[in-house]
């Protein structure tokens, strides 16, 4: 099981994570991705980690 986490510091909201997994990310009130379901079976975690533009989102 990964961990995955969202670096809020360098999240811009810019909302990729959320469209392309939205059963895993959520945007939360303040415009930054928050993860919501790191279980999700429809999304690769590290596919959309890599695919981050900067890079917030942190798979362990």
């Amino acid at each position: 099981m990964a961990n995955v986490r969202i670096d809020e510091a360098l999240c811009t909201g810019c909302g990729l994570c959320t469209a392309n997994c939205p059963d895993a990310f959520e945007m939360n009130s303040n415009n930054k991705a928050v993860v919501k379901n790191a279980e999700s079976g429809s999304c690769d975690m590290n596919q959309a980690a890599g695919e981050c533009p900067v890079e917030a989102i942190i798979v362990s």
